[in-house]
């Protein structure tokens, strides 16, 4: 199944959910806001919402700094 993270192609399993796929991106699920196809979800939306095929995806990671 293809979806776009950030612009870029990838194939990723079917039904992986968002948490899965922040799992397999090493990204921490409480540092990002992710926007699936025009829509931000929450945090609680991460484990329920499955991927679709042609998903469109933004993903943002806050980082600290000074």
């Amino acid at each position: 199944m293809n979806i776009r993270i950030n612009g870029l192609s990838r194939e990723v399993t079917a039904s992986l959910s968002i948490l899965q796929l922040l799992s397999e991106l090493e990204l921490c699920p409480e540092h990002v806001v992710v926007e699936v196809n025009s829509t931000i979800l929450t945090s609680t939306q991460f484990s329920q919402y499955h991927l679709q095929d042609d998903d469109v995806l933004e993903i943002v990671q806050f980082v600290g700094g000074g």
